[in-house]
């Protein structure tokens, strides 16, 4: 085992988290509160410069040594400075005299112990942290969830949110920004107390659990606050060989078209059908139909909204299905998902599916699969199913915000199998067709719905949406996992006819009505219903969507905005894929040109939402071809007023607000054209 100090750094622009009460039960004996009886890590110098800090500390009979980089940040701070998030890596030095030397120009950091930390602690976390039993509050920083409580013993505890005892209860999530501010004063008050006259200080915490914070610097003068995780990495977690992800790509795409077809007769024929017939229609659509042309836009029109209930007795009809019925609340970025997500999987009692068309190797996946893999090994059944090219093509990208000495598995499958009882199993790709959709379902009674997969885009870097659903629609999501599951097993498709359909969990549970719909080889139900709702609607049309390329739903958003309606698209203006990027100038300007309202989203939504005339459909599905036609989706509809005002609310409103409305038509350029027409047949 090799022993490292990764940063970890909280610093107070942390990001706001609405306060939730959330918890799936509790267990009466808790166990495992003891006090880890490892040596602490004492700090024994520290110092600061402008460009670095470096910091000696003793664990045990063994002295480490750690530099941090903090980029240039003066004493002084600007007036709008805002918190700093410097890179941390050890450095060796077995000889006294070069630490020496390093250290020689450097400003000394005071140092401060576990027992001035606890006695500062104890009054700066008083107003936020509740003290009744089996209760704590996730505190989200920039890189990782924690868990705050008091134990047992009344002790304070820091865990990682994904170590959470699972007698405990999130009983709300706290934005530590607002309590910074009331702490300065009093910090400024306390270290005057200890004798120290400066602005900075290194705290000894003395934590040891899992993920444990050991050293706290503060600089009140630059409004830095640095927190300094302690981790052990495995010794055969280095890092992969260059182009490893390239090997793993080829031999799942051989895989995919050798023993898989035989396996997967039939689903293997209905995505070469689709993929065929699509791209016949796609070439005709292309000869014969063009974007119809509004010179002068139509005035908004004040008529009735499209009759729901007359609408949902249509769909009836259409799919040959009722609708079901639950409950659902939106989770409106990583910030909310991830805690709330973590939160269940600790509390989970049985089981956790995760059905996911990429599971990361970054850090914020490793945390999850370190979580899933503990849980396994205490009796859970847990069982994950990924997108086997979706999953193998991520691993071969880095998020521009993952720490610098990540290390990451050389497989994400390997990585969750070894030492634990987790299964996996890994979707073929034939006819490169994936697994599009994303499902969490815990204990078989809690669903997880939308666009996030598991990496660290998801939590930290983009702009994303799911939903949490209960009730007897989780028992329909729990049938569409055991059908996937079992395709993707060995056997494929004789494996899928053998199956079993999971008894109900759920049908006695309250909830208002609630409709799945799908993409499938051959079923294009979320294409179909949303281009019937463009039609039917008279009053209103809101649309967020990264990927938005099919030609036909544009037309006939045209089409609605001629009709008077208020057509609303958030785009980003920068997507992961940049020739994607340039398709969706185009649909942008000729939005813009027939009066459809287009917004800029600041930075990358990947949020995929739409209501008509108050009929909200919300999943995993993209406006292009891959999703609507090609690949395996699923979203959630329903015309529940409460629901849909709540999406609107959470959702679009501060969408609207926060982005740019496009005034002129964006830069064109000459092989936007080109792309266009041959991205209707590629995406």
């Amino acid at each position: 085992m090799t022993l490292r100090l990764h940063p970890w750094f909280a610093v107070v622009a942390f990001m706001a988290l609405l306060a939730t009460a959330c918890s799936t039960g509790e267990i009466s004996e808790p166990i495992g509160e003891e006090v880890s009886s490892e040596p602490v890590l004492a700090a024994l110098e520290a110092y600061r410069g402008n460009d670095q800090y470096l910091l000696r500390y003793r664990r045990g009979e063994d002295t480490y040594y750690v530099a941090g980089d903090l980029k240039g940040r003066t004493p002084e701070p600007e007036p709008d400075a805002g918190y700093l998030v410097p890179d941390l890596a050890l450095v060796d030095h077995e000889r006294p005299s070069e630490w020496v030397e390093m250290t020689r120009t450097l400003t000394p950091i005071p140092i401060l112990g576990i027992a001035d930390w606890a006695a500062f602690r104890d009054v700066a976390f008083a107003d936020f942290l509740p003290t009744s039993r089996n209760t704590g509050v996730t505190v989200s920083f920039d890189r990782g969830d924690y868990f705050f409580f008091y134990d047992r013993e009344g002790r304070f505890r820091a865990r990682r949110l994904i170590d959470k005892p699972p007698w405990y209860r999130v009983a709300g999530q706290v934005s530590l920004e607002p309590f910074f501010e009331q702490w300065q004063p009093l910090l400024r008050k306390f270290l005057e107390q200890r004798g120290l006259s400066g602005a900075e200080v290194l705290f000894n915490t003395g934590d040891l659990d899992a993920g444990a914070i050991p050293f706290i610097y503060v600089n009140l003068n630059t409004r830095l606050i640095v927190l300094m995780r302690y981790e052990v990495i495995p010794d055969d977690m280095q890092g992969r060989l260059p182009g490893t992800h390239l090997l793993q790509s080829l031999w799942h795409f051989i895989g995919s078209h050798t023993y898989s077809v035989p396996l997967r007769p039939f689903s293997s024929l209905k995505s070469l059908m689709a993929l065929v017939t699509d791209t016949a229609i796609e070439s005709g659509k292309s000869l014969v139909l063009g974007i119809p042309a509004n010179d002068i836009p139509v005035p908004l029109a004040n008529r009735a909204p499209m009759d729901l209930v007359a609408w949902e007795k249509e769909l009836d009809q259409r799919l040959g299905r009722t609708a079901s019925r639950g409950t659902l609340d939106f989770l409106v970025d990583g910030e909310a998902f991830f805690p709330r997500f973590v939160d269940a999987v600790t509390s989970a009692k049985h089981s956790v599916d995760i059905r996911a068309y990429i599971f990361d190797n970054d850090d914020v996946a490793l945390e999850v699969a370190e979580l899933l893999k503990r849980r396994s090994t205490e009796g859970l059944d847990i069982r994950v199913l990924l997108d086997g090219m979706g999953t193998i093509m991520a691993s071969a990208e880095r998020s521009g915000s993952l720490p610098q000495q990540h290390h990451e598995p050389m497989s994400i499958q390997s990585y969750l199998e070894q030492d634990s009882k987790v299964t996996v199993r890994s979707v073929k790709n034939t006819w490169l067709a994936g697994d599009h959709v994303k499902t969490m379902v815990i204990d078989r009674r809690v669903a997880f719905l939308g666009g996030m997969n598991i990496g660290r885009e998801y939590r930290y870097d983009w702009h994303d949406l799911m939903v949490e659903l209960s009730g007897p629609v989780v028992d329909e999501i729990n049938e569409e996992f055991e059908s996937a599951w079992a395709g993707a097993s060995f056997f494929g498709d004789f494996a899928r006819f053998l199956s079993r359909t999971p008894p109900p969990a759920n049908q006695g549970s309250p909830g208002y009505p609630l409709r799945l719909i799908y993409t499938r080889p051959g079923q294009q139900e979320i294409y179909k219903l949303q281009r019937e709702a463009i039609r039917r609607s008279q009053r209103y049309i809101y649309i967020e969507n990264a990927y938005f390329t099919d030609d036909t739903l544009l037309r006939e958003l045209i089409k609605a905005r001629a009709r008077g309606v208020d057509v609303r698209v958030i785009i980003p203006l920068e997507t992961d894929r940049g020739i994607i990027t340039r398709n969706i100038v185009m649909a942008a300007n000729t939005m813009l040109e027939q009066g459809i309202r287009v917004f800029i989203y600041p930075g990358f939504t990947h949020a995929k939402a739409a209501i008509f005339d108050g009929w909200a459909s919300v999943g995993s599905a993209n406006l292009d071809r891959l999703s609507l036609k090609i690949n395996k989706e699923l979203n959630v509809t329903t015309s529940e007023p409460s629901a849909v005002q709540a999406l609107q609310h959470t959702l679009f409103d501060p969408d609207f607000a926060a982005a740019t409305e496009l005034q002129e038509p964006l830069p064109e350029r000459w092989s936007d054209h080109l792309i266009e027409l041959f991205g209707d047949y590629l995406f």
